[in-house]
């Protein structure tokens, strides 16, 4: 009998044209999506790839024909980078607003970090149609038109009494219907991803609870629609009134929530952060030597005793000024992590509220495009940075006698994994 019944219905849809195309169209539309995300990756990946080999062969050649420590270190370039994970092509999330890359040198490095480095600003203000934002804003608007006149219609026509009476319950007509076409819905969004999924390596989990996320959240927007569409009214106010839940749900409430974290939240501009410490940087150049020497060495109280600068020029003392630059605004820049993390722990809780902010946070999670990766990237970038300090240090601190071999101990950059 429940097998009769979805063959039914299965039937009835596919002579709804209405339907078919709504469907097409979702089909259509992930098969893009996915298709978009996947080239956006596999470009990031070969960028990656063309700039580890060209930074290598730079570095080895900025490093030739030195006599001191001080200007090798100088001249050599280092490329950091946080690569996309083999999910990210379903979610680009922070990775367009967020710098991904950077080449730094043992200069002050905050402002290296924070001069940003993203390839598309404009991608930062509109997003980028990717599945993630498909999933999450645009399939429940697809879902409402196939389901909003289920009901409606057959008031309309005069049926509805005739075919309940018939069908024994209401449960046993609208629930295959509205299953048939929930079903085909979820089935045409998720293939594209599943098969991208499959190219591009991503794990049978995390496809599993990609997966999830979205028939959980189409399975919501149905109660939602179910809820409505129970109210005896014409399939133009149910419609209207459905789009105004959406618009509720998938762009004021975030809106509002949004605004109400920033205003709780604030955080500093990175452009003050960089001008802080180009400032005490340049500075340094008209301070006695002291004035930078001396919180020098309350950070590295190890190098004190070659931290005595004669003359108008070192090169321990012009890196030491640069490392007291990152130390000027290290505050500062703690106060901006904290706040952007926070911010995003507080709209992780307000998208509780939204189903549409659920699953785009959801997806970029899974996709390692979330603010906290994007702060892993910039935190591993200052790791790395202590490295080479902690690699020319010694070398500077008293002055060693040059030994270029020695440059092929240099640390290795490794990304956030």
């Amino acid at each position: 009998m429940i097998i009769r019944s979805f063959t039914r219905e299965t039937k009835f849809m596919a002579k709804d044209r209405g339907a078919l195309f709504w469907l097409a169209l979702a089909f259509a539309l992930s098969v893009i999506a996915v298709s978009f995300g996947v080239a956006e990756v596999r470009e990031q990946r070969s960028t990656i790839a063309t700039l580890i080999e060209e930074d290598a062969a730079d570095r080895a050649s900025a490093l030739q024909g030195h006599e001191e420590w001080g200007s090798a270190a100088y001249y050599a370039f280092h490329f950091t980078y946080a690569p996309p994970s083999d999910f990210a092509f379903a979610a680009m999330g922070q990775r367009d607003s967020s710098p991904w890359k950077h080449r730094v040198r043992m200069l002050a490095l905050e402002g290296q970090i924070h001069e940003a480095d993203t390839r598309n600003a404009d991608f930062g203000l509109v997003g980028r149609f990717d599945f993630a934002f498909l999933a999450a804003s645009v399939a429940p608007l697809l879902l409402i038109l196939l389901l909003y006149d289920l009901r409606a219609t057959e008031r309309i026509a005069r049926r509805h009494d005739l075919l309940v009476t018939t069908a024994g319950s209401p449960g046993s007509l609208w629930l295959p219907r509205a299953l048939v076409r929930v079903a085909a819905l979820a089935l045409l969004l998720l293939a594209p991803l599943w098969g991208a999924a499959l190219v591009e390596g991503t794990s049978l989990a995390l496809a599993a609870q990609a997966s999830a996320i979205v028939i959980g959240a189409l399975l919501v927007w149905w109660l939602i629609v179910e809820l409505v569409s129970r109210i005896d009214a014409s399939p133009s106010i149910l419609l209207t009134s459905l789009i105004g839940v959406w618009l509720a749900l998938a762009i004021v409430v975030p809106a509002i929530s949004k605004a109400a974290i920033e205003a709780g939240n604030p955080v500093p501009d990175g452009g003050e952060i960089l001008l802080l410490q180009r400032e005490t940087v340049n500075d340094a150049w008209d301070l006695p030597k002291a004035a930078t020497m001396e919180p020098f060495v309350a950070e590295h109280p190890e190098l004190a005793e070659g931290a005595i600068v004669e003359g108008p020029w070192a090169w321990k003392w012009y890196y030491a000024f640069h490392q007291v630059g990152d130390q000027t605004v290290r505050p500062l820049v703690q106060k901006y992590r904290d706040a952007r993390l926070a911010r995003d722990k507080q709209a992780e809780l307000v998208s509780f509220f939204s189903p549409t902010s659920f699953v785009e946070r959801s997806f970029e999670k899974l996709a390692g495009t979330d603010a906290t990766s994007m702060i892993a990237y910039e935190d591993a970038v200052r790791e790395f940075h202590g490295q080479l300090r902690e690699f020319h240090y010694p070398l500077m601190f008293p002055e060693q006698p040059y030994d270029e071999d020695l440059l092929n101990g240099l640390p290795t950059y490794t990304p956030p994994s």
